[in-house]
């Protein structure tokens, strides 16, 4: 379990990762080391169907506007929207820019999301960091792999910090208790150090005792089964080590329960949160308010300011 938060002090990176980096951790957003990012990738990822109930939503200004007003630390597009709607917000919502994505039409059997844009896009828009979607555990994972590996090595060659959506996918990982389990999830953190990501955005793991006997023996302990949310976010942000640890927030949930998980997270040792239907299915004064609440909880449970000597 993780002694102290990993802060961005404790991370060797190049100067253009770590100047980014630290736009997006302490000048922009919640502030105090913390990210809070406002995705808008579910266009493609699951088709209009989400902007149903919020009409407003369809429309990407609706979520930039969101995100200047709501203090979050960067917005998550992908390319077309970036192009077409970023313009006027340019330099007041920083940018991360999604490089690969696929829709849910095909089955999640094989699952693998190609690039369709480059980190040197990000760089001519300006983005603060690039977001790579790799699915742990999918039959297609060696074509994920060396295809992460480019983008890594680009990103490396223009100082751009390099997000890894860590997503277990596939018929094998179902046939191990399914994508949403400690094992799944947990492995997904450490996947995303091995392979050189700078950020890694993890689910929210469950523990289902109905399907623990397919888990692998040392995550069917009975201690281990019984461990808390806070226990098992300990576990993945250590599994994460020098890879800071975002977590995500899924479909929309109540207020209650999604405060919860945020409080769990950052006693934990997350670095924040990249929340999107939890904020823009709502209209838009309660999605501003929740932001608030998520602000405010944030900057309650401290983490350590990087010294100037961290910046170069």
């Amino acid at each position: 379990m993780p002694k102290r938060f990993i802060t961005l002090e404790d991370l060797d990176l190049p100067t253009g990762k770590k100047s980014r980096l630290y736009r997006l951790l302490y000048k922009y957003g919640p502030g105090n080391g913390r990210l809070m990012v406002l995705p808008i990738d579910q266009g493609l990822e699951h088709g209009p169907r989400d902007f149903f109930v919020n009409p407003d939503s369809a429309n990407p200004e609706y979520q930039l506007r969101i995100a200047l007003e709501g203090g979050f630390s960067a917005i998550a597009f992908q390319i077309g929207l970036a192009e077409k709607y970023l313009k006027m917000f340019a330099g007041k919502v920083p940018l991360i820019l999604k490089i690969n994505g696929k829709t849910d039409i095909p089955p999640d059997d094989e699952a693998f999301s190609p690039c369709h844009a480059s980190v040197d896009d990000a760089v001519r828009l300006g983005a603060d960091a690039v977001g790579y979607t790799c699915y742990i555990g999918s039959p297609r994972q060696d074509e994920d792999f060396s295809q992460f590996g480019r983008v890594r090595r680009e990103a490396e060659r223009a100082g751009m910090p390099l997000i890894m959506w860590a997503y277990p996918r596939g018929k094998h990982m179902e046939a191990k208790g399914g994508r949403d389990s400690l094992y799944a999830v947990d492995y997904a953190a450490r996947v995303a150090q091995e392979l050189g990501a700078d950020v890694v955005k993890v689910n929210y793991p469950k523990i289902d005792e109905t399907k623990s006997a397919a888990y692998p023996k040392e995550y069917q302990d009975p201690k281990i089964l019984k461990w808390t949310k806070r226990e098992m976010l300990e576990q993945m942000v250590s599994s994460a080590g020098r890879t800071l640890l975002i977590m995500s927030g899924g479909s929309k949930r109540n207020d209650e329960q999604l405060m919860d998980d945020v409080k769990a997270a950052l006693e934990a040792g997350a670095a924040g949160f990249i929340f999107g239907r939890n904020i823009w299915q709502r209209r838009f004064g309660e999605a501003l308010e929740l932001a608030g609440k998520i602000t405010k909880v944030t900057q309650e449970v401290s983490r350590p300011t990087p010294s100037k000597a961290a910046l170069v």
